[in-house]
């Protein structure tokens, strides 16, 4: 095979709602370019891209794939992006080294949930971007409606340039409105050139009329030429146009065919290589210093190469790193730096991935992207260079996940293997966050949804071998006074020889401080000086577990100010034990009340929804602080506070209401009263929690 120079480059990653034929395209587009030998379905798991056993299992995109296509001397790195809202980690890790974006659209339903969420993440990558309407040979498909539809949602800038023709309300063949060329529909018709219905001229017309007036919008020359002659535009000048409008995100050229029929496939290929950008359009990558000041890094085919890890992939027998080559041209056997870790690695071996098949290679070209194995010290986001840059490529900027649960394993003694587990799973899916909470005693893990953390679940079984269940999180609650005591703690106890004495006297009091506040204003030598670490130490042990249900005690101020010992039996052992008795007694004298940790939260969400989600912060127990439009277009920010407690689920419900459209941020802000009947549902429970240990 020829050496792939960058100029014949072109990354590409396919967004688009679930189940709108992503994975379907890019197997067409395989198949079309002897890719693959056989059209696979995603329905039956038989697709280049969805090779996974949990893939197949679901019948649905897990992970981003890629899928390489040499089409016309030129490579198109085809990434398959999932389309369900659990697995935006994939989406925003390949949108990281694409070039533009291929976002598919289903021609029955038209513009989606998972449609308006791809428009937003290219927009705010600022990543060109085009439409593929696909499934226009459903019987159902309204072309010109989704078209609509589509400038409604994003604007102006949605442009037709294939459109399906029609004949008696039937789909029979797909016009190019660049060279006005018409070819059949369905499998095997889209070679066979065919006369335009009639019944079309007026769509035809209108459409032409908007191409060719985005395309004069490009530049003064064409506008001149427009205006003396619109029909005086070549073919080869359209298509320039169209790249320099998809380049500037002027123009969104919109597509429509069928991926299944193969129909529209290359007609959309020809347009991937006339008009979408090549690397070498992007004449710098953004690189960021240790103080996270951002510049541009200039990029070149030739010179030191430096590459990205935007990707990796970790199971027991290692992991393989998948890397876009960001400047220079990349060897096998190159030794690289990384810049996070200071370690040499050295890529023995560089290898160009097609779903699960490897081709090794000897070279990369800038802009390509590839694989390689075994590197020790190396993890996504991580920066590679032999001199190409001497600060890191920008990092991927992950979703935040709150959607959190508590591991239970089935097995006895595999707490480890989870973990270890668990930790390989987070090098492939940095939105999974895990931590084994000692306070709880709870193993947990937050992801994205609920999708998200039953993969993790199968996987840990089909990988590690270690099946858990998951389950409601524990709540780390608090105890703390909101009234005064004076209590005496003694402690006496005589059982041959020496004895044990120790007695205080203590007023326990609300604490301006977290912790314990202790003040001793003992008069006269009651209490030595050398019992008063002990009166403390024993204080500290004590509020472990509060009066109520066992939790800890946060915010309390004990004055020590009287007691008593004894010359031979008073020691540090017996205080410690006096000032435990007070504890207890004390602190139940003293208006003891439970507090949960409450959430600050913000909900991003468009603004017909915001009732709903008040609503659900109102049944959670939540307060609804206030309103504030964002700079996207009829959405709007919430700003709540809700208990812990209440929000474990919350990601499923705000996914409910707006049909995933909305999403938020949750961070602790304090802890507060527990009110009443809630706090006695706690406290019984804690109470026979600790019966039945």
């Amino acid at each position: 095979m020829a050496k792939i120079l960058s100029k014949d480059i072109r990354n590409v990653v396919l967004l688009g709602h679930s189940a709108d034929g992503k994975t379907s395209l890019a197997e067409a587009m395989l198949y079309l370019t002897k890719g693959t030998d056989r059209l696979g379905n995603p329905t039956d798991g038989t697709t280049v891209c969805d090779y996974d056993d949990e893939e197949k299992k679901r019948g649905f995109s897990l992970s981003a794939a890629l899928a390489p296509v040499n089409y016309k001397g030129t490579k198109i790195n085809v990434i398959d992006a999932p389309g369900y809202l659990d697995f935006q980690g994939e989406v925003v890790q390949a949108l990281r080294v694409a070039g533009a974006a291929l976002i598919v659209v289903n021609a029955k339903a038209g513009v989606e949930v998972g449609t308006e969420i791809a428009w937003r993440n290219v927009t705010d990558n600022g990543t060109p971007r085009a439409f593929f309407i696909n499934k226009c040979d459903d019987p159902e498909a309204r072309f010109d409606d989704v078209i609509e539809n589509m400038r409604d949602m994003f604007g102006s800038s949605v442009c037709p340039v294939v459109i399906p023709l029609y004949q008696g309300g039937k789909t029979v063949g797909l016009l190019d409105l660049l060279d006005m060329s018409a070819t059949g529909f369905g499998k095997g018709e889209e070679a066979k050139k065919i006369d335009v219905p009639a019944e079309n001229n007026d769509r035809i017309e209108n459409y032409r009329g908007e191409l060719l007036e985005a395309v004069a919008g490009t530049s003064e020359e064409l506008m001149e030429k427009y205006f003396d002659d619109p029909d005086s535009l070549t073919r080869d000048e359209i298509a320039n146009a169209v790249h320099e409008g998809v380049r500037t995100g002027a123009i969104a050229p919109v597509l429509a065919g069928s991926a299944t029929n193969l129909c529209g496939v290359p007609t959309l290929m020809d347009i991937i290589v006339d008009t979408f950008p090549s690397p070498l359009y992007h004449k710098g990558e953004t690189v960021v210093d240790d103080d996270g000041k951002e510049s541009e890094a200039s990029t070149s085919e030739s010179g030191a190469p430096a590459i990205f890890v935007f990707k990796t992939v970790a199971d027991q027998f290692g992991k393989m790193s998948f890397f876009k080559v960001m400047t220079g041209e990349l060897k096998a056997g190159t030794e690289l730096k990384n810049l996070t870790s200071g370690q040499s690695e050295k890529f023995a071996h560089i290898y160009t991935i097609c779903g699960k098949k490897q081709t090794e290679v000897d070279s990369l070209a800038m802009g390509d992207i590839g694989m390689t194995t075994k590197l020790v010290a190396t993890n996504t986001n991580d920066t590679l260079t032999a001199g190409g840059t001497d600060k890191a490529y920008k990092k991927i900027v992950y979703p935040e996940s709150f959607y959190q649960r508590a591991i239970v394993s089935k097995g006895k003694g595999e707490e480890d293997k989870i973990s270890q587990g668990i930790a390989k799973l987070i090098e492939e899916d940095p939105t999974l966050k895990y931590e084994n909470n000692p306070e709880t005693k709870q193993m947990l893990i937050s992801g994205q949804g609920d999708i998200q953390l039953d993969v993790v679940t199968s996987r840990l079984k089909s990988r590690f071998g270690v099946s858990i269940d998951l389950t409601q999180p524990k709540v780390a609650y608090r105890e703390t006074i909101r009234g005064r005591s004076d209590v005496q703690g003694k402690h006496k106890k005589q059982s041959g020889g020496h004895g044990q004495y120790g007695d205080v006297k203590i007023k326990f009091s609300p604490g301006e401080e977290e912790g314990l506040t202790f003040e001793v204003t003992v008069v006269g030598g009651t209490v030595p000086k050398n019992f008063h670490p002990a009166v403390e130490k024993g204080l500290l042990e004590a509020m472990q577990k509060g009066v109520l249900a066992g939790y800890p005690v946060v915010f309390l101020h004990a004055n020590l100010y009287d007691g008593s010992y004894h010359d031979v039996d008073s020691s540090e052992m017996a205080f410690k034990i006096a000032a435990s008795l007070a504890y207890k007694e004390g602190l139940a004298k003293a208006n003891p009340v439970l507090l949960e940790p409450v959430a600050s939260v913000k909900v991003y969400a468009p603004s017909d929804m915001i009732g709903d989600i008040m609503s659900a912060f109102t049944k959670r127990r939540g307060r609804v602080m206030g309103m504030t439009p964002t700079e996207r277009k009829g959405e709007q920010v919430l700003e709540a506070e809700a208990p812990i407690a209440e929000m474990s689920d919350f990601a499923i419900q705000l996914r409910a209401i707006t049909q995933g459209r909305g999403y938020y941020t949750m961070k602790f802000e304090r802890y507060e009263d527990v009110p009443a009947n809630v706090a006695e549902k706690i406290i019984a429970d804690a109470k026979a929690n600790a019966e039945e240990e």
